[in-house]
């Protein structure tokens, strides 16, 4: 196994009420990470990923490519990447 990573994306645009959580989490769970993707008050969606540092590179990469090339719904308008710590035995991925 190699690099544990785990960051949490924020996304900023039309993301609520689209698809935009089904889409991460089908993305996610087909890289093998773990975390979800939820709604947030302000209109935004967050995403927190953890696993393998190649798959969190490349989630963090699909999910704000622009055209998008998986079909991601909605558009971004503006985001942030944070790093976060890794948290240990976190083993699949969902959404709230």
């Amino acid at each position: 196994m190699g690099a544990m990573l785990a960051a949490v994306i924020t996304v900023r645009g039309r993301v609520q009420g689209v698809g935009f959580r089904w889409w991460a989490t089908g993305e996610a769970r087909y890289l093998g990470l773990s975390g979800y993707a939820e709604n947030q008050a302000d209109g935004s969606v967050e995403i927190r990923v953890q696993g393998e540092a190649e798959a969190v590179g490349r989630m963090i990469r699909l999910t704000l490519e622009n055209p998008t090339t998986t079909g991601r719904p909605g558009w971004i308008d503006d985001h942030d990447v944070r790093w976060v710590d890794v948290v240990p035995g976190a083993r699949a991925f969902g959404y709230r």
